[in-house]
């Protein structure tokens, strides 16, 4: 409800009935209509007084306006109003004069805009200023000298001057009074609208001989309480010539124009006649006297003619009718002169583009705003009248806003589609008006909305998985690889933290292996790796961001262990665990050249070049008499054992890897030759016919051993080298050297089986690769020693269990027992050694 301070309006001094008048504004004048709160108040409050409280009567708590942001806007060039937040109530803040705010509009409305944020609301309330008189009327003209021929009869009328109040309703202009004389009285017209014109009517004829000049004092008077009055002298000169003033077809001229009128264009002609002949007959058309700058400035009158013409611009939305009079004067001695009320209506085009105003805007607003979250309050604006002044506002099609209308003309912009920052860091919303008229006319506004940034990116490691080649031996402590990830987010939602899963390799937490520099992701070891212990293990990586809650991703990394050269060959042939390092082996006096001695076989625990073993005769008691095969180890006679040969040959063979530096080892073997010792080849061969039908079981389930090892062997290989060239397209891997790996490749894999009958070892050898890489080899060794051979099986180095294939070959042999040994021979190979 309104209201105001009692000691402000005393200070003005107000009288008792503009007093009481406004008390009853106070307290009856408030009302909502149509949704929207009116307060009706007179003009010229003191600054501070208060008119009605704002916070009850749209229903908020005061506590709360404060911390909401409630503030008024107003679309008039001032601000007259402003909210007290601590009491709610809406005070006057500057002064209100109705006059300069509406001018002669009534009801004299001022809308306002009330705008709360948290949550977004608006309210529009309509402050109605009641007109107080506080004006005068006035004249012009202050002096006004008419001409009458005193041969005017009594009842001829001339008009007088009208006053100008600009106060309105019951506070302007109501009645005029002239002072006492014996000629004349005064007559009111009232025109159509209200307006009151005064005209002076003659009652008595003119003697210009007694009188010549009469003065009259014109008064005005308005109907306030108490009323104001203005007044203007007239002098009336009595002439003794011209007794017809010319007299107008129409009182009062209307006409409609459109407000695009070209410069030039004639809108209106008046007319007007004058029964006198010659010079006071002749008629001239002029604009009357109290005709405003505007409308002397907007049209002009044809002097001769009467046809009046635009001069200036026409505007709807400034001045929509233009009131002035125009007078047509006659050259007669004295001049006469008669009035008439023209009323142009300026009609409306559509000229005036329509403006978009952003009235309240939140940004930058979160990435994860729900569908339907007010962004911004958007009122259109058209000065037009109909449907030129319709306004249609929308958004681009394309854009995850949308447009929900309000109250007059106001519209909220809400979110209307997801929001990415990811992909679009701010979004620049083109909002179109559009007006009803024809041709419609438009306009644009850009709103930019920036987006903030949430925690809904998890870290992307820079490839899935990442392969790491690093030597047994490896230092401590040093760099084995990065690990990089990247997170589409912000600040700290990309900040990006490293950490390795706990997991086991060899029943050994991975801890104990490797760390990770959380802040870079690099891993280094924590000690020195052996590949005959550990050739491969896996690291689960994971990359955390810093967001709340955080996201996180994670990577594998394959650590491959390369081998290194630091194993010396081993000897498993002859077992230096039973017979020492001494080998005491027999031979006939009779063998020939090329005789096989023994066999020496040895193994290395490295693998590929660090594993080939080659053998060779160190020392000897005649080196002319035995050779050692470099590559098989075998030991054979170089020519015919004489007589003149000692008995007793003692051989010292030295057994090399091909690695670097080169690992060595060495094995005597002592040769006895003996007279009359058949070779047990040929006893052999007697017992041949009876063991036939076992014997042929032991080499077909020999050759489907080999055949299915060899082709196990093949099938492993090509997965594994059809795995790693998926791996090398799909992912990069971070190796300490390329050349380390490059030992591993070998196009050229081919199967090779050597079956060796000569001497008392008869032997297989199934060798993988080519001649110069011992990765893979089988070897099956029979022995002429025992009737059933032994078999030797020597095989790459995996994790396959090969006992089911001995239990076949053992089920296959009923009539013997055999025995199971296994021994690791290479980085590729085990040794199966069956013996009855």
């Amino acid at each position: 409800m309104a209201f105001v301070d009692r000691g402000a309006v005393m200070q003005r001094r107000l009288p008792v009935w503009q007093v009481l008048l406004w008390w009853h504004h106070v307290f009856l004048l408030w009302s909502t209509t149509d949704g929207q709160t009116r307060y009706t108040i007179p003009e010229e409050l003191t600054q501070g007084s208060v008119i009605g409280n704002l916070a009850k009567d749209l229903g908020l708590v005061v506590s709360e306006l404060h911390r909401r942001k409630l503030r008024i806007t107003s679309e008039a060039g001032k601000q007259y109003f402003s909210v007290d937040l601590g009491k709610g109530g809406l005070v006057v803040s500057e002064r209100i004069d109705r006059e300069e705010l509406c001018g002669q509009r009534v009801p004299c409305l001022l809308p306002l805009e009330v705008v709360i944020e948290s949550p977004l609301q608006l309210h529009r309330i309509e402050i109605e200023i009641q007109d107080i008189n506080d004006n005068s009327p006035s004249f012009i003209t202050k002096e006004r000298v008419l001409k009458i021929a005193e041969s005017i009869n009594p009842g001829a009328r001339f008009p007088l001057e009208s006053a100008l109040d600009p106060d309105v309703v019951a506070n302007t202009v109501r009645t005029y009074a002239i002072s006492r004389n014996d000629h004349f009285k005064l007559n009111i017209k009232n025109h159509k609208d209200g307006t009151k014109f005064p005209e002076l009517v003659l009652e008595k004829s003119l003697d210009r001989e007694k009188q010549a000049v009469h003065r009259l004092i014109l008064t005005a008077v308005d109907g306030g309480d108490p009323a104001r009055s203005g007044t203007s002298e007239i002098t009336i000169t009595v002439l003794d010539i011209n007794d017809n003033a010319p007299q107008f077809d129409r009182q009062v001229y209307e006409v409609n124009v459109s407000e695009n009128a070209a410069a030039g264009t004639e809108i209106l002609r008046v007319t007007a006649t004058d029964t006198d002949e010659g010079v006071n007959g002749e008629i001239e058309y002029l604009f009357g006297e109290q005709s405003t700058d505007l409308v002397v400035s907007m049209f002009d009158i044809e002097p001769t003619t009467g046809a009046i013409v635009v001069t200036g611009v026409l505007d709807y939305e400034k001045n929509p009718l233009h009131r002035f009079d125009v007078i047509a004067k006659d050259k007669g001695n004295p001049e006469l002169e008669s009035h008439c009320g023209i009323e142009i209506k300026v009609g409306d085009v559509n000229d005036n583009t329509p403006e978009i105003i952003v009235t309240s805007l939140t940004t930058p607003v979160p990435e994860d705003s729900a569908i339907g979250t007010v962004i911004a309050l958007i009122s259109a604006k058209d000065p037009d009248s109909g449907d030129n002044g319709k306004v249609k506002l929308i958004v681009s099609s394309n854009s995850p806003f949308k447009l929900n209308p309000s109250v007059s003309n106001h519209y909220t912009l809400v979110t209307n589609g997801p929001l990415d920052r990811e992909t679009l860091t701010h979004h620049s919303i083109k909002i179109s008006a559009t007006d009803a008229g024809k041709p419609s006319l438009s306009s644009e506004k850009i709103v930019t909305v920036d987006l903030l940034d949430v925690n809904d990116n998890p870290p992307v490691f820079s490839q899935p998985s990442y392969i790491i080649y690093v030597k047994e031996n490896y230092a401590a402590g040093k760099i084995l690889c990065t690990v990089s990830a990247t997170d589409l987010d912000q600040s700290d939602n990309a900040k990006i933290s490293y950490s390795i899963l706990d997991s086991k390799v060899q029943d050994v937490s991975v801890s104990s292996y490797v760390y990770i520099n959380s802040d870079n992701g690099s891993i280094y070891s924590m000690h020195s790796f052996d590949y005959e212990k550990l050739k491969v293990f896996q690291i689960q990586v994971q990359a955390k961001d810093q967001g709340s809650p955080s996201l996180s991703s994670n990577a594998t990394v394959h650590v491959f262990i390369l081998d290194q050269n630091d194993n010396a060959p081993s000897v498993i042939y002859p077992s230096p665990t039973i017979l020492g390092s001494l080998s005491h082996q027999r031979m006939p006096r009779s063998a020939k050249a090329g005789h096989l001695v023994t066999k020496v076989t040895a193994v290395d625990a490295d693998s590929g070049h660090n594993a080939w073993i080659s053998y060779k005769l160190s020392e000897a008691t005649d080196a002319s008499l035995f050779t050692v095969s470099l590559y098989t180890g075998e030991v054979r006679t170089k020519r015919a054992v004489s007589e003149q040969d000692d008995s007793s040959q003692r051989l010292l063979i030295e057994i090399k890897d091909d690695g670097e530096p080169v690992q060595s080892a060495t094995v005597t073997v002592s040769v006895l030759i003996e007279d009359g010792l058949h070779e047990p080849i040929l006893d052999l061969k007697h017992k041949v016919n009876e063991p036939r039908k076992k014997s042929g079981r032991i080499t077909l389930y020999l050759i489907l051993s080999l055949a299915g090892v060899s082709v196990l062997s093949v099938l492993t290989f090509l997965i594994l080298a059809v795995k790693c060239i998926k791996n090398s397209r799909d992912s990069g891997s971070c190796c300490m050297r390329r050349s380390d790996c490059d030992d591993y490749k070998n196009p050229n894999r081919n199967l090779q089986i050597q079956l060796n009958t000569d001497g008392p070892i008869k032997y297989v050898e199934v060798l993988g690769g080519d001649m110069m890489s011992q990765s893979q080899s089988f070897r099956s060794c029979l022995s002429p020693m025992s009737e059933y051979s032994d078999f030797t099986l020597v095989k790459p180095s995996s994790t396959t269990d090969f006992k089911e294939m001995i239990s076949v070959l053992d089920a296959s042999l009923p009539d013997s027992t055999w025995t199971f040994e296994s021994q690791q021979v290479s980085r590729q190979g085990f040794c199966f050694i069956l013996s009855p």
